[in-house]
């Protein structure tokens, strides 16, 4: 079985806020933030899997602080877990002020699990954990991870 880093798949992304993407109170739709949020952790995991790739789970979505009209929010994407099919990916949104400095204002934990053409479940490559950091990432995956299995269990 293949091993990846998860600096292999970490991903990127900028946008600017326009008028398209706010509310009724000013500030960054938070439904176009869980899109781009989305569409980033398929990225980094097709990255990771080589193969398509869809939403099994959003865990954690916590929104800290608004964005606003011409704001840009920095998406920063990378692999934290990866069971035998599925592949928790940490987002982490900034507001990126024009001095480059970032204020987070959401986080979220999103599993995708790879799958072929027929949309059956594929193995994915193992995670090679580098750092202190890494390790403790991988630790609160397995801990999601088993939290998910038990609200399966339980109905939720």
């Amino acid at each position: 079985m293949t091993v990846k880093k998860a600096s292999d798949s970490a991903t990127e992304q900028v946008y600017i806020i326009r008028s398209q993407h706010i509310n009724s109170y000013g500030r960054l739709f938070g439904g176009y933030l869980m899109q781009w949020m989305d569409e980033l952790a398929a990225i980094v995991s097709r990255r990771h899997c080589g193969s398509e790739v869809t939403t099994a789970a959003v865990d954690n979505l916590n929104f800290k602080a608004g964005a606003y009209m011409g704001d840009m929010v920095a998406l920063v994407g990378k692999l934290v877990y990866v069971g035998r099919t599925s592949m928790e990916v940490r987002i982490d949104a900034y507001v990126e002020d024009r001095t480059g400095i970032r204020r987070n204002i959401n986080r979220a934990y999103i599993v995708m699990v790879a799958v072929d053409q027929e949309g059956r479940a594929v193995e994915v490559p193992r995670l090679d954990i580098e750092t202190e950091t890494e390790r403790a990432e991988w630790a609160g995956g397995e801990k999601r991870y088993q939290l998910r299995k038990q609200r399966r269990i339980e109905g939720y």
